[in-house]
């Protein structure tokens, strides 16, 4: 069980990978979107859905599908965990999902640490055609 509660840093000093707990399933794989707590009490009060969330007493990270960086520049102070590898002292799972999915919807999310944060939303245009047509 050493995933599902993961404590920090192992004895090396290494981040630990927050684990999906038991009974969950992560067909996509998952990453971890982290915010400073004093951002992540206010987000999580205001979400209309949430996946698993962990916490520790300076950061607060979400479940979120494997590769929900693609294309999406999460603001400061944001961070991005792939894998769910994480730099955090004594993360505990603090929120169990309303469904059987341990996701946080990633546009959700995204859209609302903007607001939080008070950045623009970002979105690359792969394959957009200039206003000439090019």
């Amino acid at each position: 069980m050493a995933g599902l509660l993961s404590r920090g840093r192992d004895q090396a000093g290494e981040p630990l990978r927050l684990d999906v707990p038991p009974g969950l399933s992560a067909a996509l794989g998952h990453d971890a979107v982290g915010l400073p707590a004093r951002h992540g009490r206010r987000l999580l009060a205001r979400l209309p859905r949430t996946g698993c969330v962990y916490a520790d007493t300076d950061w607060m990270w979400w479940i979120v599908p494997a590769g929900s960086d693609q294309d999406l520049t999460w603001p400061l102070p944001a961070y991005y965990s792939r894998g769910a590898y994480v730099p955090a002292a004594d993360t505990r799972l603090i929120r169990w999902p309303e469904n059987s999915s341990p996701y946080t919807p990633p546009i959700p999310l995204y859209l609302m640490i903007c607001q939080i944060t008070g950045v623009a939303p970002a979105w690359a245009r792969y394959g957009a055609r200039s206003a000439q047509g090019v």
